[in-house]
C-alpha cells in the first residue's frame, strides 16, 4: 500500500544513520584537486539494489567498500529496483537515502525499472511519465550531485528548449568530459508518445557535448546510459529500433572526435569490456570506442575506472569484487 505521506520516509529516516552520515561529512569537503591532475579514479555501478536482500545486505556492503577508497566520484547507471517491485514513492525515497550514504559525489542515471516499465506490472500499475517526473523531483533537485560530498553538474534543463530534461547531465573532470543521458532498457520506451521528445533532447545533448569536448581540446569523453543499445542486433530488430538514431550519431561523433570515447551502460547484468562499434562505411571496428557494462544483480560488485590523460588510451578499468558479496560456490 502506498503511503499518503512518502516524504516522511525521507525526513524521518533512522536517526542514528543520519547522525553517522553527517559525522562522516564533517571536515571532509569535496576536493577539486583531481580536476587539474593527470590521474584519478572513480567507481561505476548499476542494476542494484534489486530486492530486499540487495537493499539491506549486498548494496550496503558495496557502499561500505567503495567509501573506503579514494575516488573522485561514483556513477550509478540505473535500475535501482527490480521490474517486479512496485514503483512506489517509498522505494524511491529509500534509494535516495541510501545514495546519500556514499561519501563520494554520486551521479545517478535513470533506468527503465524506475519509470518506463512501471505500467507493465498488473499488480503494481503506475503511470510511467508521472514516475519520470517523480524521479526528477527526488533525484535532480538543484545542480549538485548526490552523495555526502558534492560538486556541480551542468543540466540540459538550463536550455529553455529542453527545460524538463533535468536528468541529462555532464561534467568535466581531469581533462575528460562525462555525460549522462536518459536511455532506458530494454527498448528505450520506443513507440511511446514521450519517446520522440526525449530523443530530440538526447541527441542534442550528445552532439553539444562532443562539440564542447572538441572546443576545449579535452582528452576523452565518457557517455553513461542505462540501456544495452544492442550493438549485436540488426537495425531492423524491434529492440534495436529505439537506439538506431543514438548509435548513428554516436558513431559519427566518435569518429570525428578521434580521441578515446567510452560508453558505459547496465541493463543486461553482464560485466564486460569490449569494442562493439563497427563503422558503417569501412565495416571495421572503431578503435577509439570502448563499451563497459557494469555488474548487476545478483552480482553486486563494482568497476574501478582510472583516467590518466597522459596515457594515449586515457581510460582503464578493473573489476572490484566486494568480499562480503563473494559467493561460496562450494556450498551449492
Amino acid at each position: 500500500m502506498q503511503s499518503r505521506h512518502p516524504e516522511r520516509i525521507f525526513f524521518y529516516g533512522p536517526l542514528l544513520l543520519m547522525v553517522l552520515l553527517l559525522a562522516s561529512c564533517i571536515g571532509r569537503p569535496f576536493s577539486s584537486q583531481h580536476s587539474g591532475s593527470a590521474r584519478f579514479d572513480f567507481a561505476l555501478i548499476g542494476d542494484t539494489p534489486y530486492n530486499d536482500f540487495d537493499a539491506t545486505n549486498s548494496f550496503p556492503n558495496m557502499i561500505e567498500e567503495i567509501n573506503r577508497h579514494r575516488l573522485a566520484f561514483v556513477v550509478h547507471d540505473g535500475d535501482i529496483k527490480s521490474g517486479g517491485a512496485p514503483c512506489s514513492d517509498e522505494i524511491l525515497f529509500e534509494r535516495y537515502r541510501q545514495f546519500q550514504t556514499f561519501r563520494h559525489p554520486l551521479i545517478y542515471v535513470f533506468g527503465d525499472n524506475e519509470w518506463s516499465d512501471c505500467d507493465r506490472n498488473k499488480t503494481n500499475h503506475f503511470d510511467p511519465e508521472e514516475r519520470l517526473e517523480k524521479l526528477r523531483e527526488i533525484f535532480t533537485r538543484g545542480n549538485e550531485t548526490l552523495g555526502c560530498r558534492t560538486f556541480t553538474l551542468a543540466r540540459q534543463s538550463e536550455d529553455p528548449l529542453f527545460a524538463k530534461y533535468r536528468e541529462n547531465v555532464r561534467w568535466i573532470f581531469g581533462q575528460v568530459l562525462f555525460m549522462g543521458l536518459n536511455l532506458p532498457g530494454d527498448s528505450n520506451n520506443y513507440g511511446r508518445p514521450e519517446y520522440s521528445g526525449r530523443m530530440r533532447a538526447n541527441l542534442a545533448w550528445l552532439r553539444d557535448s562532443f562539440a564542447l569536448g572538441k572546443e576545449r581540446d579535452l582528452r576523452g569523453l565518457m557517455l553513461i546510459i542505462q540501456a544495452n543499445p544492442h550493438f549485436d542486433l540488426p537495425s531492423t530488430n524491434k529492440l534495436r529500433a529505439g537506439f538506431n538514431d543514438l548509435l548513428s550519431a554516436l558513431e559519427a561523433e566518435t569518429i570525428a572526435f578521434k580521441k578515446p570515447v567510452v560508453l558505459v551502460h547496465g541493463d543486461s547484468h553482464y560485466f564486460r569490456i569490449d569494442k562493439p562499434m563497427i563503422a558503417s562505411k569501412s565495416k571495421r571496428r572503431v578503435e577509439n570506442f570502448t563499451r563497459v557494462e557494469t555488474f548487476g544483480n545478483p552480482d553486486v560488485h563494482w568497476v574501478r575506472a582510472t583516467v590518466d590523460w597522459q596515457d594515449p588510451n586515457v581510460f582503464s578499468f578493473r573489476q572490484v569484487i566486494v568480499e562480503k558479496n563473494r559467493v561460496n560456490h562450494q556450498r551449492y
